[in-house]
């Protein structure tokens, strides 16, 4: 892949919608054996998680990836990976509320297995991310976080996805909101410190510039805040990555609360597993054994049993946003 972002395709959104409409039409749950597995739909009922335990299981360790490994981590047999846990089908809580699942949670888990360790998640809100990493609590962050030159100088990236920020909206989009132009006197919902937050700040200069009414932020901690905000219409829109908006207009009240606004995704590029900047060796581990995924086809399938297989990567690059 390019190592700048690029502009999503209208065909990337439509095989995207494609795909989750295949997967969705009930909220969540999850099994119980916390691999993405999931007690079989009701007749006439398809589920909104696929069961992926059977491509986890079938990920085989790779002797020399794992071999480079720093000895701290194989030794301990654990990594430990930060994430918000509120990002549907990024990664979140299954129906029992505590077992992390979803697409990154798959990725990861299957990552782990490459290295022949096993990746704990740790749930904290997306803002402390990157503080958590630099001070050593976590050894890794996977939260559909885009790797961009600004991020890079804090921390370094194994990207892994592509992806871009869509606008959502209440059903029937009573506020007529067609693209970021029309977000001018609206207020916004955002989640705090993500790249949504500084498009819709750069989006409110160009109204005030342009002599519109002002465009208000509202950042939240999570999607959930978000949604609660649009579905009580103390806000117009929510910003999101195309894959969590799709899921969740069709998820949220069986479809019936929330629409992505058509037109293409804003701002593509990767989201990008974080790593300490002064752990070389270990963001090295990563990318190898996300590389050994991508080639061995146990990627492509994480990414297809999800319906986001449009996003994939051709391969795993250090630092490769801009």
């Amino acid at each position: 892949m390019p190592s700048t972002p690029h502009t999503l395709t209208r065909t990337w959104r439509l095989a995207v919608l494609t795909g989750l409409a295949a997967l969705v039409t009930a909220a969540c749950g999850g099994g119980p054996d916390g691999a993405g597995g999931q007690e079989p739909a009701a007749s006439g009922a398809p589920s909104a998680i696929p069961d992926t335990a059977a491509l986890i299981e079938a990920v085989q360790k790779d002797t020399a990836v794992a071999g480079t490994l720093p000895a701290k981590y194989a030794q301990a047999g654990m990594l430990h990976l930060a994430s918000n846990l509120q990002s549907a089908p990024n990664n979140f809580y299954a129906a029992d509320g505590k077992t992390p699942i979803g697409y990154e949670v798959d990725l990861a888990k299957a990552i782990g297995k490459k290295l022949g360790v096993t990746v704990h998640h740790q749930d904290m809100a997306f803002g402390s991310l990157i503080t958590s990493l630099q001070s050593g609590r976590v050894d890794l962050t996977m939260a559909a976080m885009n790797d961009t030159k600004t991020r890079q100088a804090q921390i370094d990236f194994v990207d892994y996805f592509s992806s871009g920020i869509t606008i959502m909206v209440r059903k029937g989009n009573p506020d007529q909101i067609s693209g970021p132009d029309t977000l001018c006197g609206k207020n916004v919902a955002v989640v705090q410190g993500t790249s949504h937050q500084k498009f819709a700040e750069e989006q409110n200069g160009k109204c005030t510039q342009a002599g519109k009414p002002a465009l208000t932020v509202t950042a939240t901690d999570s999607d959930t805040q978000n949604q609660n905000q649009l579905r009580t219409g103390r806000v117009a829109a929510i910003l999101n990555d195309l894959p969590s908006a799709v899921y969740i207009s069709r998820t949220a009240g069986e479809g019936k609360f929330f629409e992505v606004v058509p037109g293409e995704p804003i701002n593509g590029g990767p989201y990008g597993i974080g790593v300490n900047k002064e752990n070389k060796p270990l963001a090295e581990s990563i990318q190898k054994a996300l590389q050994s995924l991508i080639v061995d086809g146990g990627y492509g399938k994480i990414l297809q049993a999800w319906g986001v297989e449009q996003g994939a990567l051709k391969e795993a690059k250090l630092n490769g946003g801009s």
